[in-house]
Parts: structure tokens; C-alpha cells; sequence
């Protein structure tokens, strides 16, 4: 596989930025970011097997990992970049990319629900904007804080480099080399992981971390979870409030929500309270992998006015054009260095989200429903997945259609018994492959075979008996809301149930991968 990202270099003077807006569509997409965007030259998929530009031939339940990008979100794309090329030949590309950035900031409060003192940094991914966080974490705080992390072991891997301000990856996405792990100048410090339990345990264990790291004289930073890859929320309401009584001023809250599986009022509640939220348009929405943001409650920015000096490994983390244009203190500190790549990403996500919530509340509520009904029936139909629990909570706040759960783990069975990771993984990768020259059997089984289908990427558990094992996700994404939507109800239920025709293919493909006679890897090429 290729290990190169594409780094297009905004060199001075506009005529540069200008030139690197000719590039062609795909590579743009595919560029300003690290190593996970990288395209392998054989088949021109990236790291989760999505594409820069439309595959509706391969199915996608992946929404909790990755998708590739949609037709509708690729034209916008192009209409977004067709129009900035037209306004820089009266403008300079910088002002005109400001500004367009401005813009979207204003079009995802409005799809959002947001107030227009919420602030939005954009990011290459939800890595990238766990480092802004910390950056302005400190900032808020005033000491460098602890990190603790609620759900260590079910959000991304990078948050484990992240959470100690290191380099989650050996190239930056404005094409720094780094060293993986190595601290990030200035940013640099300590981190507890905490993994998810049950409710009770998880909120003991919450305050206890906080109560240690505030007796030795360290600020907190807490990462909490809403939703993890399984789509588990963790601690609860009243440890927050819990959180708030016993130490203001030295916590702040940062809540994941990389996934987008929570409602408007949610989101609302969260910047209400003072905290900061992680998103992304690459998730629940589909945008194309990776869209990230940080936002950031009204108050801050005051807190930024005051900073004396800016930690010096963090100003290859983000370009001034990440920042809110009323930030302009902190905005001076930074590089004029265009994000392409980033940009036509969240112009992407932003298509679907618009695509998403232009659709009536009532409709969203019933697909997420059936589809989530269906899901449960056909996994506890079929013998070879074991379903996984939801480890959702009770909430004080409305949470609208994401009543429902999107994200449906399962574990794969042979015999009765969970099958190794490495078969899990097999099957993953299986998945996503035509199979159809690989298996011998009836017409019916090779059409089957043929399929490409996209999953979420298996997720490591540990059994009650301590043994490891691995979760395949099946997961309901805003496309296949936005897809199911008709005027006509009759349609509409048509739809739907065609989503569901296509998920129980799905099962029937991973039924017979786990039947072969050499196991799933077989057929996996692994």
C-alpha cells in the first residue's frame, strides 16, 4: 500500500493557491490529512476501503468507521471548488477561502441548531481536533492538564497518543514529518485511560481519577463518551453534575461525539454546560473520511485574547484559516496555509447533513426505528452472530430520533463459540471483496459472494471469562435515511425495506464466509 498522503503546498502569493485548485477533484479529496487517507495504487481505496470519488456498487453500513463519498456530496464538492476558483480571480484565494470557511461555519450552527456564540474549528479528522481540545484545554485551565479518557478502548486509536499531546502519526496533515508517540513541543503531558463498564462502576471510577489527579495539584482534562464505536454513552448525567460541584474550575469537559449519534437538543445541552464537543461529518452523516471539528461554548475566546505564547509543535496541527475569524489573536500565530483537502471534505459533509435534516422529524424517527427493529430481528435470526448489548443510558434530555441505536456489534459464531479476531478481521476484509471466482457452489451463493459490502471495522472485546474476542458493527447512516425518504409513505416503506433486503445480504455473505470448509480467511485472500 501506498504509505504517501498528498500535501498540496500553498506556497506565498496567491497565484499558488490558485494553481493547486486545478488539481484533479479525487486527489484533492484525498489530500491534507495523514497516513489514513493514503490511496493504494492497486485499487484506489484508502485504509477502510472508501474511494474519493461515488461507489454505489459496493453497499455501506460502515458509517461508524468510514464511507466513501456520495454523488450529491462529490457534485457539491466540485460546484464548491468551481466557485472559489471564480472568486479568486477577483479576490486573493486566502480572503476568498476565509471567508467561504466563515460561511460554513454559520451553515453547520444553522443544520445544527447551534447558537451563534457556539464557535467551530475545523480539523482534518476527530484525532486532529482532540489535539485542538487539548490545546485550548490548557489555555482555559491555565496549568497543562491530565487527561482522563472514559471509553479508552472504544474510541479512535490515535486518542491514546493524543490524550498526552504525541504525535498520533509519523506525518502531520500539513505534511510535517514527525516521529509517532514522540511528545508534541510545549503540548506534551499525562493521560488516564479509563475503560467503559457498567454505569455505576464507570462513574466511580470517573470521580476517583479526578479526585487523584486534583489532590496532586494537576487540572483535568475529561474526555467523556457519547457514542463509543459500539454506541455506548459513558459516565452519566449525575457524575457530570456530580463533577461540576465538587471541582469548579478545575475540570473541563470535551465530550466525543465523533460518532454524530446524538440529537440537536444533546449537542445543545452539552455547549449549555460549558463543555466542548469533538464531531465529525464523516460518521453518522457520511461525509467523506475525514471531516473533524471542534466545538467550542461561548466564553473562550476571551480566554484566548490573553495567551502569551502558543506551544510550537501544535502550529503544525492547524493553519489560521481552522480558527473563527474573531479569534484573531491566536489566528496571527499561524501559517496562511489552506487546507484544500479539509475544506472540500466538510463541504461534502455538509451536503449530507443538510440532505439530512431538510427531512421531516417524524420520518427520521421511524426509519431509524424500523431499521433498528429489522436489524434486531434478522441478527437474532441468524445463528452464526451473537448480538451484543446496548449499553445505552437513560437521559433527562430529549434525544430525538438517536432514541434509537444506529450502531448494532455482533460477534461471529461458529459452533456456537466466538470466532478468533484474526477470523473476525478475515470476514471483514472478506466483505468488502467480489467473491464470486472464489467460491464453488450454487448460482445463488456466488451472486451472494460477488457483493461488495462495507462494515464497521471490528472492534476488540474482552469475554466475562477474560478471553479477547472482536465485534463486526452493522450500522444505519444518514444516507440510508436520506435514500429511504419519499413523499409517498408507500414508497417510503418500500425503501426501507429495501435497506433491510440489502443488510440481510449482508448476513447471508458473512453466514457463508464462516461456513467454508478452511474458515473465513480463505476467502479473504489473508
Amino acid at each position: 500500500m501506498s504509505v504517501g498522503v498528498p500535501r498540496l503546498r500553498a506556497e506565498d502569493g496567491p497565484r499558488y493557491g490558485l494553481r493547486d485548485l486545478f488539481t484533479p477533484l479525487e486527489t484533492l479529496l484525498a489530500s491534507g490529512g495523514d497516513q489514513r487517507l493514503a490511496l493504494d495504487p492497486r485499487d484506489g481505496l484508502n485504509a477502510y476501503a472508501c474511494a474519493p470519488q461515488p461507489t454505489p456498487e459496493i453497499w455501506n453500513f460502515a458509517s461508524s468507521t468510514a464511507s466513501s463519498i456520495s454523488q450529491a456530496a462529490y457534485e457539491r464538492a466540485a460546484l464548491a471548488r468551481e466557485e472559489l476558483v471564480h472568486k479568486s480571480l477577483f479576490d486573493e484565494v486566502e480572503v476568498a477561502f476565509d471567508a467561504r470557511l466563515e460561511d460554513m461555519r454559520d451553515e453547520l450552527r444553522t443544520h445544527l441548531q447551534l447558537s451563534p456564540r457556539v464557535d467551530v474549528v475545523f480539523s482534518p479528522s476527530g484525532t486532529d481536533a482532540q489535539l485542538h481540545a487539548l490545546f485550548l484545554a490548557r489555555a482555559v485551565l491555565g496549568a497543562p492538564p491530565v487527561t482522563i479518557v472514559v471509553g479508552s478502548e472504544q474510541t479512535g486509536s490515535g486518542t491514546a497518543f493524543t490524550a498526552r499531546g504525541r504525535h498520533f502519526s509519523s506525518v502531520t496533515a500539513s505534511g510535517v514529518s514527525v516521529r509517532k508517540d514522540s511528545p508534541i513541543a510545549g503540548l506534551g503531558g499525562d493521560s488516564i485511560a479509563l475503560p467503559l463498564m457498567a454505569e455505576a462502576d464507570a462513574d466511580s471510577a470517573v470521580l476517583r481519577a479526578i479526585e487523584t489527579v486534583v489532590a496532586q495539584g494537576a487540572p483535568v482534562l475529561l474526555q467523556v463518551m457519547d457514542s463509543s464505536k459500539l454506541g455506548w454513552r459513558a459516565p452519566s448525567e449525575a457524575c457530570l453534575d456530580e463533577i461540576a460541584k465538587r471541582w469548579p474550575g478545575k475540570v473541563q469537559v470535551a465530550v466525543d461525539a465523533c460518532q454524530m449519534r446524538l440529537g440537536r437538543r444533546r449537542l445543545r445541552f452539552y455547549l449549555d454546560r460549558g463543555y466542548m464537543v469533538l464531531v465529525t461529518g464523516s460518521k453518522f452523516f457520511g461525509g467523506p473520511a475525514f471531516s473533524g471539528a471542534l466545538l467550542v461554548p461561548k466564553g473562550f475566546a476571551r480566554t484566548l485574547d490573553r495567551l502569551n505564547e502558543i506551544a510550537p509543535g501544535f502550529l503544525d496541527y492547524a493553519s489560521r484559516f481552522d480558527w473563527p475569524k474573531g479569534w484573531n489573536g491566536l489566528r496571527s500565530c499561524f501559517e496562511r496555509r489552506p487546507n484544500f483537502g479539509q475544506w472540500l471534505r466538510w463541504e461534502a459533509a455538509l451536503a449530507e447533513i443538510a440532505a439530512y435534516y431538510a427531512l421531516p422529524g417524524a420520518f427520521r424517527a421511524k426509519a431509524l426505528g424500523e431499521l433498528r427493529a429489522g436489524i434486531d430481528d434478522m441478527i437474532a435470526l441468524t445463528p452464526s452472530l451473537g448480538a451484543i448489548p446496548s449499553a445505552s443510558q437513560r437521559s433527562s434530555v430529549d434525544d430525538e430520533e438517536f432514541i434509537h441505536d444506529t450502531i448494532f456489534p455482533v460477534m461471529l459464531l461458529r459452533g456456537g463459540r466466538p470466532v478468533s479476531i484474526a477470523d473476525t478481521n478475515a470476514v471483514y476484509r472478506a466483505l468488502a471483496r467480489d467473491l464470486n471466482d472464489d467460491v464453488v457452489g450454487s448460482a445463488a451463493d456466488r451472486q451472494v459472494a460477488a457483493q461488495r459490502c462495507l462494515v464497521g471495522q471490528p472492534v476488540r472485546l474482552e469475554r466475562p471469562d477474560g478471553a479477547q474476542t472482536a465485534a463486526l458493527r452493522l450500522c444505519i447512516g444518514a444516507q440510508l435515511v436520506t435514500g429511504a425518504w419519499s413523499a409517498d409513505a408507500v414508497q417510503a416503506q418500500k425503501n426501507l425495506q429495501h435497506v433491510l433486503d440489502r443488510i440481510a445480504h449482508v448476513l447471508v455473505k458473512i453466514e457463508l464466509l464462516l461456513g467454508r470448509p478452511n474458515g473465513a480467511a480463505s476467502a479473504s485472500g489473508a
